[in-house]
């Protein structure tokens, strides 16, 4: 027996052991070592990346306003070299945070959709994005003045109309629900005009209607409703919900009374906005960067109106790209609350 105890196959097979348990030993110290260090990164007050570029939208849009609002937290909370920069708005922000030339951007649903399952202005799916939030509903506006005799979305038919910055996502919902109503751009005469540029195309004359998509208010309207008889054109709800079963990105809404001085409340059309990041950010990034927009949501709805429907309750339901790690921890944490 005592030889048996000292022979070579007894001894590896000990050393065997040894080894293993050592490995077993140091892969459960690494792996307790990444969760500590995680953990740790998502608690600090400084971030991984060094810079953070918001893309918004035009500059009287609420996305501009919002988005740099939020850049502003950012700056104050974490010492970030942060800035917001101009755009046409969703299909454009969608593209530049592929490329890599932003960091966040705030787009349509409808848009966003398009993105991941590679449609209409995207060739091929989007990979490279993921979403840190929804974030509040942007209303289809769709404005004419009322001695124009416009009053639904059909009577657009032949009329010129602004739709939009060429691929915003204004001009996108402005042409799926044309089109869900009968209407191409064949039967209307079109203009690819931003907020400002539409009102005062309707301002002088020279064109019948303008589709602005925003969050309520819209500044550019609220302007235009000074200096013209406005008229808000409505969109059948019954015909929008054959649309919806197809488009599930849209949803009914009406739009207040006294919104824009109408005495009646307006039904039309509403999609909802995403907050997206690339999916290089880091877990403890997304964590903290999402944390720190719902722990300021009160500037936000100080910077504009529409942040007012911006809800932690209500922010990972109905994501249409995937949910960035980080935001999915912070809000497994809220749930488990």
């Amino acid at each position: 027996m005592r030889n048996s105890l000292k022979s070579p196959l007894f001894l590896s097979v000990m050393l065997s052991v040894a080894l293993g348990l050592t490995a077993c030993s140091e892969s459960s110290d690494s792996a307790s070592a990444d969760s500590a260090s995680t953990d740790a990164a998502a608690t600090s007050d400084t971030l991984d990346t060094k810079f953070l570029t918001i893309a918004t939208g035009g500059a009287s849009g609420p996305y501009n306003i919002i988005g740099t609002s939020l850049s502003e937290i950012y700056v104050k909370t974490f010492g970030v070299n942060s800035k917001t920069q101009t755009t046409g708005a969703s299909v454009e922000n969608v593209n530049l945070l592929t490329q890599g030339k932003v960091d966040m951007v705030l787009a349509l649903s409808d848009v966003v959709t398009d993105a991941v399952e590679g449609k209409n202005n995207f060739d091929k799916p989007i990979t490279n994005i993921q979403q840190i939030a929804v974030l509040y509903p942007n209303v289809v506006q769709i404005v004419t003045s009322k001695d124009s005799g416009i009053k639904t979305i059909e009577d657009l038919k032949g009329k010129r109309i602004a739709v939009g910055d060429q691929g915003s996502g204004t001009e996108v919902n402005a042409r799926t629900l044309l089109e869900g109503f009968g209407i191409t751009y064949d039967d209307v005469t079109v203009d690819y005009l931003g907020f400002a540029e539409a009102a005062d195309g309707m301002k002088a004359g020279k064109i019948e209607a303008a589709f602005f998509s925003s969050g309520l208010p819209n500044s550019s309207l609220m302007e235009l409703e000074q200096g013209l008889d406005l008229q808000i054109v409505s969109i059948d709800q019954d015909k929008l919900k054959e649309i919806i079963a197809s488009k599930p990105y849209f949803k009914t809404f009406e739009i207040p009374v006294d919104t824009y001085g109408n005495e009646e409340a307006v039904p039309t059309a509403a999609i909802m906005n995403a907050l997206l990041v690339s999916s290089d950010l880091s877990e403890a990034d997304g964590y903290k960067l999402t944390k720190t927009l719902f722990e300021n949501l009160d500037g936000l709805k100080t910077a504009h109106q529409a942040a007012n429907d911006i809800s932690l309750e209500t922010a990972n339901d109905g994501m249409v790209a995937p949910i960035h790690p980080g935001a999915k921890k912070y809000y497994d944490e809220q749930a488990a609350k």
